[in-house]
């Protein structure tokens, strides 16, 4: 049997890539082999996710292990067979490449070839240049990229900046004077 994913980029319009692979393969395979097709080194901490129909993160496969409790699930992407996380087509991933700002590939099992075998991993499918593999926030901005600072960016969809009062954060007076707050415009 054989997994063939198409990996898509928001950054960069004719970008994709086809990677064929064996489902007994490792997320580590898979990386190696997704870092290869689009030319990134392996200097990075990556992540891949494995999301629902629209595109929201379940799970997590990690480069290395990053929790150390016992009773939460954590994969790791050397321990884990891709077949152990991935059954149906269509299924959708995100690859994080930059951790930093959040970039990623966006990953579709396309189809499950059967009836054939593969060793390891192949790109069967290379069009367009690859986005940049690590940019700062500066040149994301200056991109128009832009930082998305809305009530998500703190990772808390229920986050309210008109939560905060004008002398601090409400509710933690310690009984000394503040100072006057100012709000500046900008």
């Amino acid at each position: 049997m054989i997994y063939r994913f198409t990996i898509i980029s928001d950054e960069v319009d004719d970008f994709v890539r086809e990677i064929q692979i064996d489902p007994e393969a490792t997320f580590f395979d898979f990386h190696e082999a997704i870092l290869k097709s689009v030319g990134f080194t392996d200097d990075q901490m990556t992540s891949f996710f494995i999301c629902d129909d629209d595109w929201e993160k379940e799970k997590e496969i990690t480069l290395e292990e990053m929790d150390d409790n016992p009773e939460m699930d954590s994969w790791v992407m050397k321990e884990t067979p891709i077949s152990e996380l991935i059954e149906d087509e269509k299924q959708k991933l995100l690859y994080v490449f930059d951790y930093m700002t959040e970039r990623c590939f966006f990953l579709e099992l396309s189809e499950i070839i059967t009836g054939k075998e593969i060793k390891g991993a192949k790109c069967t499918k290379k069009e367009g240049d690859a986005p940049k593999q690590i940019i700062d926030f500066e040149e994301m901005a200056a991109a128009g990229g832009g930082l998305d600072l809305d009530e998500n960016f703190y990772g808390d969809q229920d986050f309210d900046m008109e939560d905060f009062d004008k002398e601090g954060f409400g509710g933690l007076d310690d009984g000394a004077s503040s100072a006057t707050f100012e709000e500046e415009k900008f």
